[in-house]
This record gives structure tokens, sequence and C-alpha cells, in this order.
């Protein structure tokens, strides 16, 4: 046996103890922040996040986008529908400003979906007025905005204290309901086209659940998918949102 090989068989026990000792300190480092690093990266619905803000189910497959390109392509459908002028859309694939022009084919579900991000530093809002808080309030002047003069209810000067389920965030005054009467392909489509900005616009608009055709999205699930909606019995046209888009904001905290 060389002096050499005499000296690397007395290195590999050192150097075994030095592994042995940083696989040691590193799972006492994952054991105190692990918690913190998975949180920034898991979903609250137990996914990892990743991949782009908002998805566009077109022909062609998903297109993914962030949310300005999300809040640009649903506020120049709506306008371009109106016949107002509309934002510039260039750099944004045409197909799915065409999906969500056309709206979901037959009984395929929402187009357009966005990661949901639930602000945590919002403070609780009495009524005003018009029987909205002011973020409600803000909320149906965005929606004005972009899609005119719509057919509203779900809440009236001085609030509502019936007509709705239990809990409702209607008696709260932070829900709005636009109705899309008669139930027809159009209507719709005019449904989806509103349902989809504001899924785009809702961290902007503080929203917190939009219901619509029987399907609801929460701002509460970080990844954002719409999900089927179980109404409540007898499971009618209103009740399960075939007629309007119920939105409705964030309560936050109290004082």
């Amino acid at each position: 046996m060389t002096v050499d090989e005499t000296q690397g068989g007395r290195r590999r026990p050192v150097r075994l103890l030095l592994g042995l000792l940083l696989l040691a300190m590193l799972a006492g480092a994952l054991a105190v922040l692990g918690p913190g690093l998975l949180s920034g990266l898991r979903a609250g619905d137990g996914w990892l996040r990743g991949g782009p803000e908002c998805t566009v189910g077109t022909s062609d497959g998903e297109v993914g986008l962030d949310r300005d390109e999300a809040k640009r392509a649903t506020t120049a459908v709506a306008l371009t529908a109106r016949g107002v002028e509309a934002p510039d859309t260039s750099g944004i694939d045409e197909a799915v400003l065409q999906r969500l022009a056309d709206g979901p084919p037959g009984n395929a579900g929402p187009s357009l979906t966005c990661r949901g991000s639930a602000a945590g530093d919002l403070r609780e809002q009495q009524l005003t007025a018009t029987g909205l808080t002011p973020r409600a309030e803000r909320l149906r002047e965005a929606m004005t905005a972009v899609f005119g003069e719509q057919s509203l209810g779900g809440f009236a000067p001085g609030g509502i204290d019936r007509g709705h389920g239990a809990e409702s965030t209607h008696y709260d005054g932070r829900a709005v309901d636009v109705f899309f009467r008669p139930v027809t392909e159009e209507n719709r489509r005019e449904g989806w086209l509103l349902a989809h900005w504001l899924v785009a616009h809702a961290e902007d608009l503080d929203v917190q659940y939009v219901i619509f055709d029987d399907r609801f999205w929460s701002a509460h699930s970080a990844r954002g998918q719409w999900q089927d909606y179980d109404a409540p019995e007898p499971g009618n046209e209103i009740l399960r949102h075939l007629d309007h888009v119920h939105v409705d904001v964030l309560r936050g905290d109290p004082d």
C-alpha cells in the first residue's frame, strides 16, 4: 500500500462525517424555513404555483396570459361588442380574442380563468345610500364603464334582508346580480363576457366570487379554476345562475 492510498483511506471517514454534518444542517434549515418557503409556492388548494396567471381554452388548446393581457383582452372584447373603441390587443393571440367573443362552445364551461388572490388587508365596510358597500359600489361603477347600463338586482337603498339564502352576501351589500334574460345562447354568451371580465379584473376590484351558468370562481382558490356550482333545490334557472351573473366582493376585517 502506498502513502497516497493510506492517506486516501484516512480521508474517507472525514469526508463521510462532513457529508453527514452537511445533511444534518440542511435538514435543520428545512425544518425551520421549509413551511415558509413552501407557503410562497403552494396554493391554498394544495397545488404549487407555476405557469401563467391566466389561461384561455381555444380550439387549438390553452393559451397563457399574464394578468394585464387578460384584462386588456376581456375589456377589448366587451367594448368591441358595444361598438366602442377598445384598448390595444397587439401581442394577444387572435384565437384568444375570438374565443372570448364567441363564448364557451356548447357545454364546454368557462373559457378564461385566472389565479385567485384574496387581499388580506381590507377593512370591513358598511352600506352606502345605494345599499352597497363602497367596495361593491366601485365594482358596479367599473362594470357600467365597460358594459354600459345593465339589468341589475340583489341590492336596494337601505339594504335587503330577504329573497336570498342564509348568510348571503347580498344582505351585507357586497353582492350584485347582473341579469341576462331570457335564458338563450346569445344571453349566455353575453353573460360569459361579463363573467370572464370579472375574473380577469378580480384583483383590482376585490372580487370574491363569480357565479354563472352552473359554475363558480373563487378568489380564495389560488389555482383559480372554475368549479361546478351545487345549486340548492329546486334547482331552477335562478338558483342555478343560468339567467344572471352573481358577483360579490371581499368582506374585509372588522375594525
